[in-house]
């Protein structure tokens, strides 16, 4: 037995040759260096199978990651059904995390909202839409449609897109086979609802134009002048004093043109030989409305969008992809497209031009007319101060001014509808889960959402108060309008005397306040009961209720009744104080449920 050519042993049965011990067989092997080697490289092979399998399984893993997202590869023979809902549910298209794992399957909400942030898809996805192919029905997709899941469950690579192409037209054609050997063999070409016939457009195409409804269609052609997300973009866009700096300084500028004029400051005699005070600087809807007021409602509702579009929103998607967030709020504010051209047509076409036309231009032309003398009306009783062509022009510059700060207030309103329903639609789409049950950050969400359309609600109404205010003043024969308040609060008092006189007079700015705190109570409406809807009522949520309910009461009592001020004055205090804090002494940490 040599020491460095190995161990020779040869076991035998006989009786020639005694049996080695194992003891004696495991000293002999250690002496030779050649087995010693053997045991080492037999301990060190025994983990490396290992070592190699989770090699393979990493790189396996690596090569399902395509630009950052899960790629779930396109297999089988299933229809549209089964292999939209086995590749939903695995995450593909989703993005990875730090691991390598997709963060979760998809639901209808994200996987709208990231079909809508493809640049090439203008015209976006219903959510509606998405949620049928999540249902147990027999509707397919439509070609366009395809596209655009191909991109997503492709990540956006270009063959991985195209074979999810062939993979979902070849799937929708299995669906649509066996739909109609269900039932419809006499109509072969049949497509539900949502469904095209052409083939799907190659990958790197544009799309032939769906099948829009009418609607969808005149909103396609408006893309130009996108007036939704540009009305969105003044509100929200920039430093937050932009909007209601220039708002005020609009007015500033009024005023001062108004003095240059001369009738920032005139009384008039009347008919009965009292004289009225009529200067633009006494009209609160000139003064106090654009300086103060609405200057306050851009910066509260600015402060919400930032807040919803930056915070709000991301948080109740769960923290995800911020880009998702974005898209989501541009399609819902996008849905409103419409309203916003019919509140832009109204503020300027009929609150704007005809209104000047008819309350201005015209009496200033005659000489007079059915209306009440105010600053806009001073040439045809104090043509010493201004003169008709002047008093033209001022009252149609400050028209365009208020009909420009009118558009944004109402869109304002939409906007603050917008987030109330973009909450709510969340809320639905999460099963519920941002109630009681959901995060506390969650809920502080739609309590500080409620707060901020509260804030906005108390300016929106004070707007209204102002409008009334001075359309009733200029009608009574008090000396100025804050004289006409006092003397109607001093009425209740015994011995106050007789009550102001009042001449008929036409008054349509009763009319437009009358709208404006309509749509605005309204918001604030869907918004109470959409914000956290059947979870009860907090003490927070009652008082900001009650608070705007009060502030309605005392803009409906203006003129309605002697000493209708005392009630003016009350819910006017407890709105301002609702303005530092909506909740009204209730807990900042509050929650939406009862």
């Amino acid at each position: 037995m040599g020491d460095d050519d190995g161990v020779a042993i040869r076991l035998s049965h006989g009786p020639r040759r005694p049996r080695l011990a194992m003891a004696d067989l495991a000293c002999a092997c250690a002496e030779v260096p050649s087995l010693r080697w053997m045991r080492r490289d037999r301990r060190l092979g025994h983990g490396m199978p290992r070592r190699e399998a989770k090699r393979d399984e990493t790189e396996s893993h690596r090569a399902l990651i395509k630009n950052g997202k899960y790629f779930v590869p396109p297999e089988g023979d299933d229809d549209f059904k089964a292999l939209f809902k086995r590749v939903a549910a695995a995450g593909g298209g989703r993005p990875v995390d730090q691991e390598g794992f997709p963060q979760g399957p998809w639901t209808p909400h994200l996987l709208a909202e990231a079909i809508s942030r493809i640049e090439a898809n203008r015209a976006g996805i219903d959510l509606r839409t998405v949620q049928l192919w999540f249902q147990d029905n027999d509707k397919g997709v439509s070609a366009d449609n395809i596209r655009w899941l191909a991109r997503i469950f492709g990540c956006d690579d270009p063959a991985a897109t195209s074979a999810w192409q062939a993979a979902l037209s070849a799937a929708q054609a299995r669906l649509m086979a066996r739909r109609r050997g269900k039932g419809r063999p006499d109509e072969p070409d049949a497509r539900h609802p949502g469904e095209d016939d052409g083939p799907p457009a190659a990958v790197g195409e544009t799309p032939a134009p769906p099948q829009a409804p009418d609607g969808q269609d005149r909103a396609a052609a408006r893309r130009g002048v996108d007036l939704a997300r540009r009305s969105e973009a003044v509100l929200s866009h920039g430093s937050p004093l932009d909007l209601p700096a220039t708002v005020f300084a609009g007015a500033v500028a009024l005023g001062f043109l108004s003095y240059v004029l001369g009738i920032h400051s005139v009384t008039y005699a009347r008919d009965d030989g009292i004289s009225q005070q009529a200067g633009f600087l006494w009209a609160p809807n000139w003064t106090v409305l654009f300086m103060v007021v609405l200057p306050l409602f851009f910066a509260f509702a600015g402060e919400l969008l930032v807040f919803w579009k930056s915070e709000g929103r991301p948080s109740l998607l769960g923290g995800g992809d911020r880009s998702d967030s974005d898209a989501g709020w541009r399609r819902q504010v996008a849905a409103s497209s419409t309203t916003y051209w019919a509140v832009f047509l109204i503020c300027f076409g009929f609150a704007g031009v005809v209104q000047w036309v008819g309350v201005r231009l015209i009496p200033l032309l005659r000489g007079g007319g059915d209306h009440a003398i105010d600053w806009g009306a001073l040439a045809t009783v104090r043509p010493d101060i201004i003169s008709v062509p002047q008093a033209i022009a001022f009252t149609g510059l400050a028209y365009l001014y208020m009909s420009l700060c009118f558009y944004l207030l109402f869109a304002g309103l939409i906007l603050l509808h917008t987030v109330a329903h973009d909450y709510w639609t969340l809320d639905q789409a999460s099963g519920g889960r941002i109630g009681p049950q959901s995060r506390p950050e969650a809920r502080e969400v739609g309590l500080r959402v409620l707060r901020g359309i509260f804030r906005c609600t108390v300016c929106g109404l004070l707007v209204a108060v102002c409008m009334k205010l001075q359309s009733s003043y200029v009608t009574t024969s008090a000396e100025n309008i804050w004289r006409w308040l006092v003397n109607d609060a001093r009425f209740i008092l015994p011995g106050s005397g007789d009550l102001v006189g009042r001449g008929v007079y036409k008054t349509p700015t009763h009319y437009t306040s009358l709208l404006t705190a309509a749509a605005t109570a309204v918001v604030f409406l869907y918004a109470f009961l959409r914000v956290g809807r059947g979870h009860g009522l907090t003490a927070a949520r009652g008082r900001m209720a009650a608070a705007v309910a009060l502030l309605v009461a005392g803009y409906l009592a203006i003129d309605a009744f002697p000493g209708f001020s005392i009630l003016l004055g009350a819910a006017i205090l407890v709105a301002i104080y609702g303005l530092f804090d909506p909740g009204f002494g209730s807990d900042p940490r509050g929650t939406l449920e009862g």
